[in-house]
């Protein structure tokens, strides 16, 4: 089946919305839309018609037509699902099928549309499949959106608190001066006021007044010995001060953001664990990206792992767009390797090259096309390529000594911005930490402890963690890890582009990116 155009037309054929999904002029489109209704039979029921060069497929709406334009060489059974897909698709975004509707949300439409054809042939998706796609949802974006929100009410409910807290302390004090001088310890003497003999009313002169500080951040803290460190504590006396001055109405203007706990710092890491530095794109760039999803048991063992990669193609000016890329796959494990419908399976087969049916044809230009994608699964404990070990040892007063280790099994890859993410018991207590190759953070919210690693390679492909809380070993599972790499997991690399004429090398850029969609310790 090859598809040329979808377009939404008027009776009378005048184009609202059209798609090519190959190479044609508009004014080709529009003489085909044009003579389009002479060819309808008065009273026919059927949904298609032929030319000496085309066939239209089509669907009437109350005042509109959606029509495919396919080559008369197109499986007719096909193209009949296809146009029952575009005309789903059609109601999804436009509340009534007319002309206002559909050229107010044409560029929606539009989107739609390259989800259900890529290259002229049809996409295997569902209407709930192009429903997700087009809508773009990003998990990491409404994560930080959430965590931003909360942070804000959070340092709102401080400010209130505090607020509430002084103006009692001022009213007391102000009880107090109306039958006495103010102490020493305000620093102002009892002439500061006069009373009148007729009405025993104090005219208070406005003072300033301190407060200590001891008062607003001496908390309930376990002991320590040594050289342990202890979470929590950095910063409260600044933060203190800070809301003191804002609730008596200063302007305070912040030089280091300001967060509750390391929720802002996890939700920045988290935005940004997924990009690797910029590459410089040439005219033709290659994008090769895996995500990798790990659950493994609490004593070590792989329940599943998976891998799910790509390599995605972009091309910016056409005289580039008839090339091959070479690929080499040197992974000798079982992989599952599945190309796009319109390459060539047998010259990738024969000779790893990636290149169109059509070798004519040019590939799209200024558009992110996959071209080879691959899967691989296994529940074999030696895959795991970054394993960790958690020994909670509860004592008898009820406490628990945590001692963590990570081993980097996969030597060639690289991690960076790790973050070990270990949960803690609730209650608001405070880890004390013993020895840690790295370093941590701790969210209030989530009452976690983040073991943060900028990178772990093979000159330190081992580390320890070591803390002490109240708590029972069970309190410190599920471990969550995150992390990126310019590595991928599986060893499939880009070799190089060539030119379809005379496969010479071509000038290309290209990057890769191994990133984690789940990996979890249970």
């Amino acid at each position: 089946m090859v598809l040329l155009a979808a377009s939404i037309c008027t009776k009378a054929g005048k184009p609202l919305v059209s798609r090519q999904f190959v190479e044609m002029t508009r004014s080709r489109i529009e003489g085909l839309l044009a003579s389009f209704p002479k060819l309808i039979g008065a009273g026919k029921q059927h949904t298609f018609v032929e030319t000496d060069t085309v066939r239209y497929v089509y669907q009437p709406f109350d005042k509109l037509y959606m029509v495919l334009l396919t080559t008369k060489a197109s499986n007719i059974l096909e193209d009949l699902e296809t146009l029952r897909l575009f005309s789903r698709v059609i109601p999804e975004y436009c509340k009534t099928v007319d002309e206002k509707e559909v050229f107010e949300h044409a560029f929606e439409l539009l989107s739609a549309f390259d989800e259900i054809v890529a290259l002229g042939y049809k996409e295997n998706v569902n209407l709930a499949q192009i429903r997700t796609y087009t809508e773009m949802d990003s998990h990491d974006e409404r994560v930080h959106d959430a965590m931003r929100q909360c942070q804000e009410r959070e340092a709102k409910d401080r400010m209130k608190q505090r607020a509430k807290e002084l103006d009692v302390q001022r009213r007391a004090q102000q009880r107090a001066g109306g039958s006495k001088s103010y102490g020493s310890s305000t620093g102002i003497s009892s002439n500061t006021y006069s009373s009148s003999s007729t009405d025993n009313k104090p005219d208070i002169t406005p003072t300033p007044v301190t407060y200590p500080t001891s008062n607003t951040t001496s908390t309930i803290r376990p002991s320590t010995t040594g050289k342990a460190m202890k979470l929590g504590t950095k910063g409260k006396n600044v933060e203190t001060f800070v809301d003191q001055l804002k609730s008596e109405g200063e302007i305070v203007v912040n030089t280091v953001p300001v967060t509750s706990g390391a929720g802002g710092a996890v939700a920045k890491h988290k935005t940004q664990s997924v990009s690797l530095p910029d590459t410089e794109k040439g005219e033709v760039h290659l994008k090769q990206e895996e995500k990798l999803t790990v659950r493994c048991s609490r004593d070590g063992g792989l329940e599943s792992l998976e891998v799910h990669g790509m390599i995605m193609l972009r091309v910016k000016p056409e005289q580039y767009g008839r090339i091959l890329v070479a690929i080499d796959n040197k992974e000798l494990r079982n992989i599952q390797l599945q190309t796009h419908p319109n390459i060539d399976k047998k010259l990738f087969t024969n000779e790893s090259l990636i290149g169109l049916k059509n070798a004519d044809r040019p590939f799209p230009v200024n558009q992110e096309v996959g071209v080879l994608k691959w899967r691989y699964t296994s529940t074999d404990p030696k895959e795991i390529p970054l394993t960790i070990n958690c020994w909670p040892n509860e004592t008898p007063n009820g406490g628990c000594e945590v001692n963590i280790e990570y081993e980097l099994q996969n030597k060639n890859l690289v991690l960076k911005d790790v973050q070990i993410c270990v949960p803690l018991p609730s209650g608001g207590q405070t880890p004390v930490i013993g020895k840690i190759d790295g370093d941590y953070q701790f969210d209030n919210r989530k009452i976690t402890l983040i073991w943060t690693l900028p990178v772990i390679d093979q000159s330190n492909s081992e580390g320890t963690l070591e803390f002490s809380i109240r708590g029972k070993s069970a309190d410190f599972f599920p471990i969550q890890i995150d992390f990126v790499a310019e590595t991928s997991y599986c060893d499939i690399k880009i070799a190089d582009v060539k030119s379809v004429d005379n496969r010479k090398s071509a000038a290309y850029s290209s990057e890769s990116q191994l990133i984690v969609d789940k990996y979890e310790y249970v």
